[in-house]
This record gives C-alpha cells, sequence and structure tokens, in this order.
C-alpha cells in the first residue's frame, strides 16, 4: 500500500540517508558483526551528514526539525541499507531526549554539540541482572553525599555499553519511596566507574552490548538530570517514544525481509517452476503482506499522534505488541520459505531472524506491553478484587 504520510522534502531527505547507509554503514555490517561493535566513525559520519538528533537546537548543531518522520526515515533505511547493529535511533530517540529535555541550559551547551556531532556516543542505563522490566525493584543506588553523588551499583544488557563515551543511568534515590529513582549522566572515565565484558548473545552480533560497574563513583551534582527523586516519572514520560522507535525498527525489518523473500521465491525453482507459484507460497507471502499494509498503517499514524504529542502509553504499547509480533511470524515464514538457505548464516535472511528474537523482551516485554493496554481498559486487577 502506497504511504501517505511523507511529503516531497522527507523523500529527498530519505535519498540522502540511504545513500549514506549504502556506502559507509552497510558495506562494514560483516566486519562488524565480526567484531561485536560498530566503528566510531559510524556516528561521527552519521553527525557530519546531519543525521543525528535532527530535532536538536541549531545552537548545538542540530537541524531543529520538529517532525519525527525525519527520525523515522533514519530507522528505516539503516533497516534496509545500513546496519541493525549500528544504534543510532538509540543515540538519537532514546537518550539524546532525556539530556536535551531534562538538562539544564548548561548541560545542554556542555553535551548536545558532541551528540549532534558523534563525537559523543550515548547509552542509558537502567536494567539490572535482578529487575528487568520492574524498575521500581532497582538496588543501583545514589547517595547524596553534600558536593556530589555517590554511585553504587551494576546494570546489565546495557546497548552502546562499550562505545559509549555518556551513560544516562538510573539509580535509587530516596530507599523509602519505591519510585525515588534519579537520573545521573555518567561520563567515560570518572573513578569508579567500569565497564564488564561484552555479552555474546544470540543476534544483533555487531550491536556492543555490555555490563556496566559503578564502585562508589562521585557523580557531579551538575550532572544529575531534573530533580533527583523524579527519575521514574520521567522514564515513564519517554517510554511511548521508545516504544514507537522500537516499532518503526521493526516494521522497517519485517518489510526488508518480505522483500528478501519475495524476490527469492521468484527465483528458485522446484519440480522446475518457482516455489513462488505454488498455492501455499502465494498464500503465505499474500497475508504477510495483507498484514504488514494493515500494521504499515497503524505505525505512521502513530508517528503523527507523536508529532502532535498525542501518543498514549497504550497506543506506543499496541504499536510495540503488534509489530514485534509480526516481525516475529514474518521471520519465521521467510525462512520456512527459504529451506535449507534460510538456515545458513551467509543468507541475509538467517541473521535478520536471529536478531528479531529480541524484539519481544526489550523495550518492555509483549506480557509487559499486555498489561498497559489491559489496564487501561479498566481491567487492572487491583481495582477489579
Amino acid at each position: 500500500m502506497r504511504r501517505t504520510i511523507f511529503e516531497p522534502e522527507h523523500e529527498q531527505f530519505r535519498d540522502s540517508v540511504r545513500k549514506l547507509m549504502q556506502t559507509e554503514i552497510g558495506p562494514h555490517a560483516d566486519r562488524w558483526r565480526k567484531a561485536g561493535q560498530v566503528d566510531r566513525e559510524a556516528y561521527l559520519k552519521a553527525g557530519a551528514n546531519g543525521f543525528l538528533c535532527t530535532w536538536a537546537d541549531e545552537a548545538y548543531g542540530g537541524a531543529g526539525i520538529d517532525d519525527f518522520r525525519f527520525e523515522q526515515i533514519i530507522i528505516e533505511e539503516n533497516m534496509r541499507h545500513g546496519d541493525i547493529g549500528f544504534y543510532i535511533n538509540l543515540h538519537n530517540d532514546l537518550v539524546a531526549p532525556y539530556i536535551a529535555t531534562l538538562g539544564n541550559e548548561e548541560q545542554k551547551a556542555r553535551f548536545m554539540p558532541d551528540i549532534v556531532s558523534g563525537e559523543t556516543i550515548l547509552a542509558v542505563a537502567m536494567t539490572e541482572p535482578s529487575t528487568g522490566s520492574d524498575l521500581a525493584g532497582m538496588k543501583t543506588n545514589a547517595v547524596d553525599m553534600g558536593d556530589h553523588w555517590l554511585l553504587n551499583g551494576s546494570k546489565t544488557y546495557i546497548s552502546n555499553g562499550i562505545l559509549s563515551d555518556v551513560v544516562v543511568v538510573a539509580a535509587r534515590t530516596d530507599p523509602q519511596a519505591r519510585h525515588g529513582l534519579g537520573l545521573f549522566v555518567v561520563e567515560r572515565g570518572m573513578p569508579g566507574f567500569e565497564r564488564g565484558r561484552r555479552l555474546e548473545k544470540m543476534g544483533l552480533k555487531s550491536q556492543d552490548t555490555a555490563e556496566l560497574f559503578f564502585n562508589d563513583v562521585k557523580v557531579p551534582k551538575a550532572n544529575v538530570l531534573g530533580e533527583p527523586t523524579m527519575g521514574f516519572k520521567y522514564l515513564a514520560r519517554f517510554l511511548a517514544p521508545e516504544r514507537l522507535v522500537a516499532a518503526i525498527g521493526f516494521m522497517a525489518n519485517t518489510q526488508v525481509a518480505f522483500d528478501l523473500t519475495l524476490d527469492y521465491v521468484k527465483e528458485r525453482k522446484a519440480f522446475g517452476r518457482p516455489i513462488g507459484t505454488f498455492q501455499n507460497s502465494r498464500f503465505v507471502m499474500a497475508e504477510m503482506k495483507a498484514q504488514i499494509d494493515a500494521l504499515q498503517c497503524y505505525v505512521d499514524q502513530s508517528v503523527l499522534l507523536l508529532n502532535d504529542d498525542a501518543l498514549s502509553a497504550e497506543d506506543a504499547s499496541a504499536a510495540k505488541l503488534l509489530t514485534s509480533e509480526l516481525e516475529a511470524k514474518v521471520m519465521d515464514a521467510c525462512v520456512q520459505l527459504h529451506g535449507g538457505a534460510g538456515f545458513m548464516e551467509e543468507y541475509r535472511i538467517c541473521r535478520m531472524y536471529q536478531d528479531a528474537r529480541i524484539s519481544r523482551i526489550f523495550a518492555g516485554t509483549s506480557e509487559i506491553m499486555k498489561e498497559i493496554i489491559g489496564r487501561s481498559l479498566g481491567l487492572d486487577d487491583r481495582r477489579l478484587a
């Protein structure tokens, strides 16, 4: 189905992004996958071309574009022509907004220019070994020492954990309050800040995921974002955009898998004819096409709602839930249609299948998404009991 949300200027921007992804990102994907991380130069090149934080104020080197469709295009083109492990979406749309929105003028002036240029790579550290999606159960803590905060604890499954220069760390600041959290900007080189091993994963091999450790890290008061006890509310505030960012990536990944498989079933022959001409293949491809088109409309509408500051938590959760589940279904069907080739690493569909398994887990599991949607319907067991 023809998508109608983009204007000519968006398509011109897409051409520019596609060129960068095809020439500077995609050609390195295999090497990065083996190395376990992307090159820092990837962020520098994206920054030099104006593709980091398009929304950022011009005073900090951004384009000042208040239109999330441009960020959507960057995500889509990276999925198709770049590398899924190049977490430009994490940098642009998940972490940088914490600093740009919650930071004071001094903090923004100090951090944002290098974030926009790609000289500073970002990460956010929320997940802990024993908490998962339960942020209220966080054990990492920060104690007010008068002129600084003393940070102690550990985080795991942190994307950009090795490459990052600045990490927004969530930590408990009020031991008496279940939701008493603060957000702290921890910089590379701070004494007591250590990185653990790069974690070996099923997929997303080129995405550097690591453990982080904080041992009596002295965080200056100037590195606290907003109020030091309001972190839980801040995190909740950014969850809807985060889940939409995830949904955009899942849909782009799903469309690429479909396109690869359509080409394959047209060319691969069995019993003297293309396997795509068999009724089962046609029906499977037809069903996937219909579902992808329908859900793409939902995601596109969600982007427009975000532009209008009208995207609800439940709508974003629905987008994340449905797109991650569809991605899983499509990847499985596409591997099946590839036959034995789909099980071989040399075929992109095999690698995409591995990469997609995490989609139903990170940014909130499918089960958590259902909880959020269900409670929005008034089906909260605590109220109905």
